[in-house]
């Protein structure tokens, strides 16, 4: 499927990590989405009824970040990716990247990210 719905940088401050620090004080989170979905029938018709609703996946994305903590980011990011395909039937696959820019690190670092791929 070459169509794709691009979301990038969706925010949200959670509460995800190993460290009792980062549970504590909580850090910002930035998930990025690329959802494949066949488009041409949206395409045709300018219904939202023949796409996803990009607002519904956004506010769904947020709840996972601000909500039920996890240790890893990787844990995060597949459970964004569950989400979308259960409660989205329109989307063939999803890839997900969630960003940790403040991760606990002795290095200094713009970014970590984790990217899952799923499929229907």
């Amino acid at each position: 499927m070459k169509d794709q719905i691009v979301l990038t940088g969706i925010h949200g401050f959670g509460y995800h990590g190993l460290f009792e620090h980062e549970r504590e004080n909580g850090q910002d989170f930035y998930v990025d989405l690329s959802l494949s979905v066949d488009l041409t029938a949206a395409a045709i018709s300018d219904s939202i009824d023949d796409t996803v609703n990009y607002a519904e996946i956004t506010d769904l994305v947020v709840e996972e970040i601000t909500s039920n903590p996890v240790n890893l980011i990787e844990k995060l990011a597949a459970r964004i990716a569950e989400r979308v395909l259960n409660q989205h039937l329109k989307v063939i696959s999803v890839v997900v990247t969630v960003h940790k820019p403040q991760a606990p690190v002795a290095a200094q670092l713009k970014d970590i990210a984790v990217v899952v791929t799923r499929t229907r």
